[in-house]
Parts: C-alpha cells; structure tokens; sequence
C-alpha cells in the first residue's frame, strides 16, 4: 500500500474532486432532483471552482479544520498546475485545488466519517445560502 501521505497536492486533489462529486451527486439525488439538466445546474452550486473556494473559505474562518488538514489543503493550493479554470481566476481555482486535495487525502487516509463529515457541512452551508 502506498503512503499517501506523500502524495503531491495535485495528485490528491486529483481524487479528492471525483470523491466530492459522487457525494454531491448522490445528495442530489436523494433529494428528488432527476432531470439532468437540473441536476448539472444545482451540482455547480456545490462543485465549481468558485464554490469550492468559498466553502474552504468559511471552513478556514470557521476554524473547523485540524493543523494536519490545513497542511494538506496548503500542499493542494500551493501546487503547480500547468491547467487554470474555465470559469474562476488563478487564486479562486488555486483555493478550490486545495479543497480538492484535502478531501483526497481523507478518503486516502481512510478518515470516511471526517471526510462525510466537512461534506454534510459543506452541503448545509451551501444549501442555507442557496
């Protein structure tokens, strides 16, 4: 088994994206949302670059995060990326890269209920604002 705690940001950010995403997905879907269409509009509310960046804004201000899950999310902004957004500015997508990488590492380091536990956040706090 791989020590990925060593991964770079990207990397875990890699996975992290496409875990964030069947989660959000799958809320979606529990809550009755069908057309796919509907289902693309709402799931940018959650997933985008900007959404992303926002919600790990107010995870930082809210101060919800241990000092080891700052770090990570620190390795994933702070990687070089040779892509940008198509729809946010280098530090928003930076930010959002970040959020990305945290949530890589802890479905990595198997930490699921910590994981599902930032993601119930998220989804309440985007939802309160929504």
């Amino acid at each position: 088994m791989k020590d990925f705690e060593q991964l770079n940001g990207l990397a875990l950010a890699y996975i992290g994206d496409a875990i964030y995403e069947v989660y959000i997905r799958e809320y979606l879907l529990n809550q009755g949302k069908t057309r796919p269409n509907q289902l693309h509009h709402t799931a940018t509310k959650y997933v985008s670059a900007k959404a992303q960046a926002k919600l790990m804004q107010a995870m930082l201000d809210a101060e919800l995060l241990t000092e080891k899950e700052v770090d990570f999310y620190r390795r994933g902004r702070n990687s070089k990326s040779h892509t940008s957004a198509k729809n946010a500015d280098i530090l928003t997508y930076r930010i959002s890269t970040g959020f990305e990488a945290l949530m890589g590492y802890l479905y990595l380091t198997k930490q699921i209920e910590r994981m599902e536990e930032l993601i119930q956040w998220c989804i309440r706090k985007t939802g309160g604002e929504s």
